[in-house]
């Protein structure tokens, strides 16, 4: 097949990538940053049409990963940078695809799967999850994330590809061993003593991680590809969410580590401030299940979190030398 990835140059760009030019396809990403790789880069500014799209002409599958990292403070200047790359990025796609003789057949569109309330109390999935927006007391940045993720949907399907079936990924956190991964990042936290339950008071302590490893993210792109029937919005996650302080004593023992140092609520928005990033990332409950997947006959390889961090900590130890049990972690190749 031939693949075109807008956005593909960032972590789960190059995941999926790395995925289908291992597999023999032929990979177009397009960067706004172009730098060397495997696969063929092309730029593009994400908001008018270009060289690049000749190359979306001859494709068999678009996936959009375009938008401004979250990782930030949630200022207006990167409220908007998020908002504009994300849905000028979909707008343009939709107009450039709808005018072209031979479209691709599928196009999977990047959403989020924090576009779901903050739940405890039971699972979200595509058919009786509730969006979130409305909640008594939310934060006001997790009601700006939902909009984000409400209006990028809308502007997903707002104009007609009848030769396009699509669909939209509300993917979870994907989990792989590469550098700066959200993998990295908690794994770090671990391996310093500070993985310990994240949060703290009754709205707080018991939150739900929701997580994909990556193996079953590109085998269920690879499932929504093959599947003609799969349009509309799928969730993209584990069918097994686990409460924080869970998922953060399975990351411990993947390392070796018996005992993490908590990080109440109030620290939390202190480090996110000094990190310049948004305390939400951790503090709110993503409860989310992959309904439309698991009807549709999708297997997980790792539907369950302390099997995945154990693959992914020995994976991350091979690739950069780390020793589990040396405090001094020298890492020779990460």
């Amino acid at each position: 097949m031939t693949i075109f990835i807008p956005g593909g140059s960032g972590q789960v760009g190059t995941v999926l990538a790395r995925h289908f030019h291992q597999q023999g396809h032929s990979v177009t990403v397009l960067s706004r940053a172009p730098k060397p790789a495997p696969w063929q880069v092309l730029p593009w500014d994400a908001r008018v049409a270009g060289p690049w799209t000749a190359a979306l002409e001859k494709s068999d599958v678009c996936v959009n990963l375009t938008g401004r990292s979250v990782n930030c403070r949630y200022h207006a200047r990167n409220r908007r940078a998020m908002y504009d790359s994300r849905i000028d990025s979909t707008r343009l796609l939709n107009e450039v695809i709808a005018s072209l003789k031979h479209p691709p057949r599928v196009w999977l569109n990047a959403s989020t799967a924090t576009i779901y309330r903050h739940a405890l109390d039971r699972p979200m999935d595509e058919a009786t999850g509730e969006f979130g927006g409305s909640e008594p007391g939310a934060p006001d940045t997790w009601n700006f994330s939902i909009k984000i993720a409400k209006d990028w949907e809308a502007a997903f399907f707002a104009t007609p590809t009848p030769k396009t079936r699509k669909i939209a990924m509300r993917s979870a956190m994907t989990f792989h061993p590469d550098k700066g991964s959200v993998f990295d990042v908690f794994s770090k936290l671990v391996r310093c003593g500070l993985g310990g339950a994240q949060g703290s008071g009754d709205q707080y302590v018991s939150q739900y991680v929701s997580w994909i490893h990556e193996a079953d993210f590109v085998r269920a792109i690879d499932f929504l590809i093959a599947n003609e029937t799969m349009s509309g919005a799928v969730n993209i996650c584990s069918p097994n969410p686990l409460r924080n302080r869970d998922f953060m004593r399975a990351l411990r023992a993947a390392w070796g580590r018996r005992f993490g140092l908590p990080a109440p609520a109030w620290l939390i928005e202190v480090g996110s401030f000094l990190l310049r990033t948004e305390s939400e990332l951790v503090l709110k409950s993503r409860r989310v299940v992959p309904g439309r997947l698991m009807d549709a006959g999708f297997t997980f390889t790792y539907p369950d979190w302390p099997a995945a961090a154990r693959e992914l900590a020995a994976r991350y130890r091979n690739a950069c030398g780390v020793n589990a049990s040396n405090p001094s972690w020298k890492e020779t190749g990460h």
